[in-house]
């Protein structure tokens, strides 16, 4: 991945076309899961969910703007803040990113060959998804971040104008638009309420975030601002999607029962030709691939880059400071630390694609998870990989919450009492969507 050099923050217009980084993490935290849960809900209680939907993206608005906070005010990466927590935080994700990237590399896979299958035909879906698969891992293994950014903005906006499209076509009610902004728990809605909130655009991919905000060239407080208006540029659009998919399920679907359904959102897609014509089904597909595509992507280059620096982080003893973070593994600068300085030396972004840790978990995510595949259950590796979004969440707020407020980081980069507020509110919701889901599929 080439690196821009360290510049000074952008002023007027010009921070607007700086944006990147947000946009990336926001669209890579989106899959089909999500777009499973809020069609599902849209279907079952109409727009009456709508303000879970708009709660849960301030929540990752949130998050999203503390993991990048500790980047620059810290100069580190997450990998290097839990491992100043101790061995249980490092341990957790070592196992989890492992774990997850197994599940979620057959779930990538087989959303994408859906909407093909549903496109092209030819081929069955799982014949599909291996393509797709081989293709994400050769374009991550030859991309450069400036390519990989331009390349994903764009099916940004191909998911964005399509979905957004679609729900102006469809006409809601905009009195019950503004009727489902007010909080209200319909009998049944607590474990959709609690999906919508804790886990449209809430995934591990979020502590990439600060790895392609130092590809960019952003590094210190300076660029605090930046990074805040980038973030929330992502998520406001995200948010503003999750709103028009939940519109289009309620105003389509509403009324049928698609909970269990395993053709899911191929359904909402039929019921668009139907209504409007083949174009519409088209465009709805064409959306679904933007969407899916950019979450594979992401996915294949962010948490491959996560994977590497966790590779690092565990070879240094233990007990001792490391501050070799994104700065040196991924901007291409060479840092000075107090143990092992020969190693911290050679950590150059354009290297740390071509090294084994990297390229290894880009043919773990794209190889071995081509078995689950011949299970034929696109939609049930979702719901499991749904699973495991779950219990990250709560991890990741509840760290950020200990390295925000910690010493570790310029005074200017700690969390105030609406930050505090906000992760605090973060780290319960999700812990109580953990335990509702361990309920629902185990009790």
């Amino acid at each position: 991945m080439e690196t821009s050099p360290q510049v000074a923050p952008p002023t007027g217009r010009a921070r607007f076309r700086g944006l990147g980084p947000g946009l990336l993490a926001a669209a890579t935290g989106v899959g089909a899961g999500d777009l499973i849960a809020t069609m599902v809900a849209g279907a079952e209680y109409g727009t009456l969910l709508l303000w879970a939907a708009v709660l849960g993206t301030g929540l990752k608005l949130a998050l999203g703007e503390g993991v990048g906070r500790w980047h620059l005010a810290s100069g580190s990466t997450l990998l290097d803040g839990w491992r100043r927590l101790g061995r249980w935080a490092t341990g957790f994700f070592a196992a989890y990113i492992v774990i997850w990237g197994f599940v979620y590399g057959a779930t990538a896979m087989s959303a994408v060959g859906l909407p093909l299958n549903a496109l092209f035909g030819g081929l069955p879906v799982r014949g599909w998804a291996m393509i797709a698969g081989v293709v994400g891992l050769v374009l991550v293994w030859l991309q450069r971040y400036h390519v990989f950014e331009k390349f994903m903005t764009v099916l940004v906006l191909f998911k964005f104008v399509s979905v957004v499209s679609i729900a102006v076509l469809v006409a809601p009610d905009l009195g019950n638009l503004a009727n489902g902004l007010v909080p209200r728990l319909p009998e049944g809605s607590t474990v959709y309420v609690l999906g919508l909130i804790g886990g449209v655009g809430g995934t591990i991919t979020m502590a990439a975030y600060g790895y392609w905000m130092f590809a960019k060239g952003w590094r210190g407080t300076g660029w605090l601002s930046m990074m805040r208006l980038d973030n929330a540029v992502g998520y406001v659009m995200t948010g503003i999607f999750v709103v028009a998919m939940l519109i289009v399920g309620s105003t389509v679907l509403f009324g049928q029962n698609l909970t269990q359904s395993d053709s899911g959102l191929l359904v909402l897609g039929t019921a668009l030709g139907e209504r409007y014509g083949d174009w519409a089904r088209l465009l709805f597909l064409i959306g679904f691939l933007a969407v899916t595509s950019s979450s594979l992507l992401g996915v294949w280059n962010g948490v491959s880059l996560l994977f590497a620096d966790l590779t690092r982080t565990i070879r240094l003893p233990h007990g001792r400071k490391a501050d070799v973070g994104a700065a040196a593994v991924v901007a291409g600068e060479e840092a000075v630390v107090e143990v092992e300085p020969e190693r911290a030396a050679g950590y150059r972004a354009s290297a740390v694609e071509r090294s084994l840790p990297f390229r290894g978990y880009l043919l773990w995510l794209t190889f071995p998870p081509m078995v689950l595949l011949f299970l034929d259950k696109p939609f049930g590796l979702t719901l499991v990989y749904g699973l495991l979004g779950s219990v990250f969440m709560p991890f990741l707020a509840i760290t950020l919450m200990l390295l925000l407020n910690s010493e570790r980081i310029e005074r200017d980069g700690r969390s105030g009492w609406l930050s505090n507020l906000l992760l605090g509110a973060s780290s319960a919701l999700f812990l109580v969507l953990l335990v509702s889901d361990l309920v629902e599929r185990f009790g």
